[in-house]
């Protein structure tokens, strides 16, 4: 083989891996991506299945999410199941448009669970700024206000419910930084919940909400958690 032309069949390599490349990268971009979040806190552990396929090896249990996995767009089959069963508790499609982020949320109690799909929203970045949702997903939980201790209030008269508005499932940009929340019962100056020493970096998107049971012990009772979203 010529010089020349072992310098042709280096440059069709070239080409093709490249291409192949961009490919690759090109499907993932456009790929949906979903997260599961188990919120009902006497639900014994669950599995999750897209299109028949578990998204992971180990049961989800409360109150962790899966963080978000890749979805093919198009229309997918969601199940869900108790951990290690075959039988589905829950079956629906749902159509995952492309670059799009979900979250399927498992709440309340178990005798009433029930699932909700919420699009995750989030705006673009902003300098200095982070974007913070805030969900009550405590089910005998009252009404509640989330204020900066001694300072401003973020989120008002957020009570349990099994479907969220459209103004309850907003990203709210605030000043990037650490802060001690007051969650208080609506209304009032009565702290339900302190949460201290909480950060929220710039650029990044959280998702706070409200978990367990008020009067409820362990694992099971009132408290918060916080998802990073982005």
């Amino acid at each position: 083989m010529t010089r020349f032309s072992l310098f042709l069949l280096a440059i069709m390599i070239s080409v093709i891996t490249s291409s192949c490349s961009d490919s690759s990268t090109n499907t993932n971009s456009i790929n949906a991506k979903l997260m599961v979040v188990h919120a009902s806190p006497d639900a014994p552990g669950v599995d999750i299945a897209v299109d028949n396929n578990k998204i992971s090896t180990s049961a989800l249990t409360f109150p962790n999410n899966s963080g978000y996995v890749s979805v093919t767009p198009g229309t997918r089959n969601i199940k869900v199941f108790a951990a290690g069963s075959s039988s589905a508790l829950f079956s629906f499609d749902q159509v995952f448009p492309e670059s799009k982020l979900y979250t399927v949320f498992a709440l309340d109690s178990l005798n009433k669970i029930t699932l909700l799909l919420v699009e995750d929203a989030i705006p673009a970045v902003v300098t200095a700024k982070a974007h913070v949702r805030f969900l009550h997903l405590s089910p005998n939980a009252p009404a509640v206000d989330i204020a900066v201790k001694d300072g401003p209030s973020l989120f008002l008269n957020r009570s349990f419910n099994r479907q969220f508005s459209s103004s309850q499932n907003v990203f709210l940009p605030v000043d990037a930084g650490t802060y001690n929340i007051d969650v208080k019962v609506a209304g009032t100056t009565t702290v339900a919940l302190p949460l201290t020493g909480i950060t929220f970096e710039s650029g990044k998107a959280y998702t706070v909400f409200a978990s367990g049971f008020l009067g409820g012990t362990g694992v099971s009772g009132l408290g918060a958690q916080i998802i990073v979203n982005r």
